[in-house]
């Protein structure tokens, strides 16, 4: 899979529905196991609430899925918080949400609203990211094509992780997936078939309001 979206930071939030305080927890997690952990320090925490209900989605095809309605009506909570990660196409994912209960009955209809309503301001507050697959370049070139391919690289979507410098200057560069061969081409081009050329490690990058973040 080139492309994924998940959650961006483990992140809380809260809202008041008929007298009833819910708090949506949403965060990141790798496998189920960290998803499990996560829901295990939430009802600690809040080990006098009402409810915890939960849900979360693990594997870039949602290969685990998993929900909990901690004692609400069936169909109720933990169904529609699976259905919201599910709907965004959310990956890897874990939504807690706690409610301590306000004393007005919601209904069967007001339990699902206010369970969705308390999944999305928890995965708001985490911050929906698209994570994007690149490969990690090595281009090795000599000192007198530093300016060249500097200028070069600046015009186009290849992002530098970091540059070291020996008996030649070493790019380290993220290119995504299908870029690779293209930038093999133009580097080649650039330095008249001087450079030398390494694929390295392929990883995921997170993509945040438009802008790819570097780790």
């Amino acid at each position: 899979m080139q492309e994924y979206k998940t959650l961006h930071k483990a992140s809380e939030d809260e809202i008041i529905i008929e007298k009833s305080r819910f708090i949506g927890y949403a965060a990141p997690v790798a496998s189920e196991e960290e998803a499990l952990a996560n829901i295990r320090a939430i009802k600690t925490k809040h080990k006098e609430a009402t409810h915890n209900v939960y849900a979360y989605v693990i594997g870039l095809n949602n290969e685990v899925q998993r929900y909990n309605d901690d004692g609400e009506p069936s169909g109720t909570a933990g169904i529609p918080i699976l259905e919201v990660l599910k709907k965004e196409e959310i990956r890897n994912a874990v939504v807690v949400v706690t409610r301590y209960f306000g004393g007005i009955k919601l209904g069967a209809g007001g339990l699902v609203r206010a369970y969705i309503k308390g999944c999305k301001i928890g995965m708001a507050a985490a911050e929906i990211v698209s994570r994007k697959y690149f490969k990690l370049m090595h281009l090795k070139i000599e000192y007198g094509l530093l300016g060249k391919i500097q200028h070069e690289i600046s015009h186009r979507d290849y992002l530098i992780k970091e540059m070291q410098y020996d008996d030649a200057v070493h790019f380290y560069l993220y290119v995504k997936m299908d870029f690779v061969a293209q930038f093999r081409q133009e580097a080649t081009e650039w330095s008249n078939g001087s450079c030398d050329i390494q694929e390295l490690e392929g990883l995921y990058l997170s993509e945040l309001n438009g802008k790819i973040i570097i780790p």
